[in-house]
């Protein structure tokens, strides 16, 4: 299935359905480095550039439309989040392309918040624009660590097939659980501490990239980025929030002893030990914080078909095979 994936800032979400044998043939962000993040790991079919200053025209037709939509306005880290946010805007990019490319699917991901930004009326919105442009639509909160990432993290996934099409599209099932069930044959959670085992300490002998930590003083006070880590747990959502310095935003070590680095963050996020990332250690921060985990992405992209021969025509040759 070919992809356009928006919003793709270092590329999680796009591991994850190139992992499931899709391709990625446009993607775009205007967070620079981010966009060299991407192109050093991924390909050079990224564009940096403000999405609302493309027309639809300039991006390719495609199978599945893709984006984890900018979620600030919509978080509920962000005490100020409200309706006139500029941020909760940019879904209407989306939209926009969806409605005028018309792809057979979508997936669209965001924060758990957005279920209750001005009391699920904003989202009633967003669901009803999908519903609009030609969609049905179907939606789900999904756990990253109910699928082998190392992190309780929460997000909406948004899945839509075009009305045309036969076929049905639905989430994933949970493979990992806070305890393993041998009759659902779920495995348990990735503590953080087990995911981070095999890495050395920073100033150890090593050949990692992107190994280095933000010195921020570490606090213990039950706030985001100055909690205890519990190393026999998942960790707790890595975020992007905080200031361009990197500090309070970054999760402490499962030894609880520094903060984690970026490479240890992003085993965190499940990004593969070999992903580098671009720029300084506050901005590969904020990369991770604001990805889709790769593990997740790979769970959700493998329930969207690899062909559509079958589910454009049996419809028609099964109506007729009973007439016969």
């Amino acid at each position: 299935m070919k992809v356009v994936s928006l919003f793709s800032g270092a590329g999680g979400l796009d591991l994850g359905f190139i992992r499931a044998g899709h391709e990625i043939i446009w993607a775009n962000d205007n967070f620079l480095d981010a966009v060299k993040t991407y192109r050093k790991n991924i390909g050079d079919h990224i564009i940096c550039e403000d999405i609302s200053k493309i027309p639809s025209d300039k991006i390719p037709n495609h199978d599945i439309l893709i984006g984890g939509f900018p979620c600030q306005g919509f978080s509920v880290a962000n005490t100020n989040r409200g309706e006139h946010d500029e941020r909760n805007k940019l879904y209407l990019e989306l939209l926009r392309i969806l409605a005028e490319k018309q792809p057979k699917f979508f997936m669209a991901e965001n924060v758990k918040g957005i279920l209750s930004l001005m009391r699920g009326k904003i989202f009633e919105l967003i669901i009803a624009d999908f519903i609009n442009a030609g969609y049905k639509v179907t939606y789900k909160v999904l756990n990253a660590a109910d699928f082998g990432v190392p992190q309780k993290r929460e997000r909406v996934i948004i899945l839509g097939v075009r009305n045309d099409m036969d076929f049905n599209l639905a989430h994933p099932e949970p493979t990992h659980g806070e305890i393993s069930n041998l009759f659902s044959h779920k495995k348990s959670w990735v503590s953080i501490g087990e995911a981070l085992k095999n890495i050395p300490e920073p100033e150890d002998q090593h050949d990692l990239t992107n190994h280095t930590y933000s010195k921020f003083k570490l606090k213990f006070n039950g706030y985001l980025g100055n909690r205890a880590i519990d190393p026999n747990k998942p960790s707790p959502t890595v975020t992007a929030r905080g200031d361009e310095k990197g500090g309070v935003v970054v999760l402490h070590h499962p030894n609880n002893h520094r903060r984690m680095s970026v490479r240890e963050l992003a085993s965190t996020q499940s990004f593969p030990i070999d992903f580098s990332f671009e720029g300084s250690n506050s901005s590969a921060y904020r990369q991770i914080g604001n990805a889709v985990p790769p593990l997740l992405a790979f769970a959700i992209a493998s329930k969207f078909p690899k062909k559509l021969e079958c589910h454009v025509t049996c419809k028609t040759t099964s109506k007729a095979i009973s007439q016969l």
